[in-house]
């Protein structure tokens, strides 16, 4: 899988809006070249909730672990709750195992930042994690569809 199948996989899903900042706009200069996706069947970018999933291409100042810089690699992130979290990469001690290596590609891992609320992170999906990814970004916008849905 690479980013631009990915980005079409999850504008596919119904109703989503994909954030995707574009060098000279006026988001930050950080979030240029990224996405963030969010069920908003309106087609507006919601103002007071998180994305289900996100696209990240370089390396944030507090988020390098992964190592996306130079590029070439990027980071699908995944709200997964922490239930699936601990299903996904298991749990060692009540906590959540945390990876040795963020930068590995192909697997899926607790978010080197948000892990403990329940995100996954994937760098470069390919072969081994393709499948499931899929699936769990599925279910990541049917949960994000579901919350908007109750709070309407």
């Amino acid at each position: 899988m690479d980013l631009d199948q990915a980005v079409s996989a999850v504008r596919g899903f119904e109703g989503v809006v994909d954030l995707a900042p574009e060098e000279g706009s006026e988001f930050p200069p950080i979030a240029w070249g990224d996405h963030f996706f969010y069920y908003s069947p309106d087609g507006s970018v919601p103002q007071n909730r998180q994305p289900f999933a996100t696209i990240v291409t370089k390396d944030y100042p507090d988020d390098a672990q992964s190592q996306l810089d130079p590029g070439g690699r990027w980071r699908l992130n995944i709200h997964v709750g922490r239930a699936s979290l601990r299903e996904l990469v298991g749990e060692v001690n009540g906590e959540v195992d945390g990876a040795s290596d963020y930068s590995e590609t192909d697997v899926i891992l607790s978010h080197p930042v948000y892990g403990p609320l329940g995100w996954i992170a994937v760098v470069n999906p390919g072969p081994r994690t393709e499948s499931v990814v899929l699936e769990l970004l599925a279910a990541a916008h049917r949960d994000d569809l579901r919350r908007v849905e109750r709070r309407a």
